[in-house]
């Protein structure tokens, strides 16, 4: 099997380890730079060019695309489903998971269970959302951002409303969120593959730290998970269209609520944490499931 991966930096971990579990199952995977890639629209012959010269044909295309450059991303990815050609995760859920906000009211239509959420754009309504969920504390955060990257805890409602008077001021679009006090900084990421949890982590925020996330200095341990989370995880990959996701989850004292469905899971963390081979058992689901032309979208918005 030939697969290409759409990456711009080939050497982070998750990507190295990706291309070795399909060398030692006897696949090509190429590494293509996501930002040289282009498009050639005519009609009824979609095309994807790399370096000026089109692609060789690929059974499957594995998206790795940074948060960064996601419409661009999405753009090429259409493309490769246009062609033919067998995506992991599929543009559409992609595009879903990278709008918190949208990603939010899918999960919130099928009842899974979500910190209370508010979003407005009048900063002038900005006490009416801080109450709405049961505020101050609040967490406030971008719709956009990854990584814990534009989220911030705030504790009094007048550093809430100063906030969220900020980013509107700069005309950013925020959600604010109730604050989980019971999860005492960590979460739970569970990795979902082919609609199974196949790993699960408790990630461990550091000192004065209320995010969690791994890249802001955060620890991993692995850690059982109870079958109501284990539902949710899978549920919420379901609901968003993705074969491959990390879910993360706190724990509340009225069960697991979500706080996003990462469709770009690293894999150092909880491959270290668990010991398991997860980048393995993400290439065996491609060579079971990969079909020429076996897309949902076929590049549709």
């Amino acid at each position: 099997m030939k697969i290409a991966m759409l990456a711009r930096n080939a050497n982070l971990y998750s990507h190295k380890r990706l291309k070795e579990a399909a060398e030692a199952r006897g696949h090509t995977l190429d590494i293509l730079n996501t930002l040289r890639c282009t498009v050639h629209i005519a009609s009824h012959r979609p095309q994807v060019f790399y370096n000026g010269a089109p692609i060789a044909a690929y059974d499957a295309v594995i998206p790795r695309i940074g948060a960064s450059i996601t419409n661009y991303g999405l753009a090429i990815l259409r493309q490769f489903e246009m062609a033919g050609i067998w995506s992991l995760n599929e543009s559409v859920a992609i595009g879903r998971s990278r709008d918190k906000l949208r990603s939010l009211q899918i999960l919130a239509k099928h009842g899974l269970g979500l910190p209370l959420t508010a979003y407005a754009n009048d900063p002038k309504q900005a006490e009416e959302i801080i109450k709405a969920v049961k505020g101050p504390p609040v967490v406030i955060k971008l719709i956009e951002g990854t990584q814990g990257i534009g989220v911030v805890l705030a504790e009094t409602m007048s550093s809430a409303k100063s906030v969220i008077e900020a980013f509107r001021g700069a005309n950013v679009n925020i959600l604010v969120q109730e604050f989980i006090k019971e999860a005492g900084g960590t979460d739970i990421r569970a990795l979902v593959v082919g609609g199974k949890v196949v790993a699960a982590m408790k990630r461990t925020g550091a000192a004065d730290e209320f995010r969690s996330n791994l890249h802001r200095g955060g620890s991993a341990q692995v850690i059982k998970i109870t079958p109501e989370e284990r539902s949710t995880a899978v549920r919420a990959a379901k609901r968003m269209g993705l074969n491959v996701c990390g879910v993360d989850m706190l724990r509340s004292n009225h069960g697991p609520v979500i706080m996003e469905v990462n469709s770009s899971p690293g894999l150092e963390g909880i491959e270290s944490a668990t010991g398991k081979d997860i980048a393995g058992q993400i290439i065996d689901f491609i060579a079971a499931n990969a079909v020429s032309g076996n897309t949902k979208t076929k590049g549709r918005g």
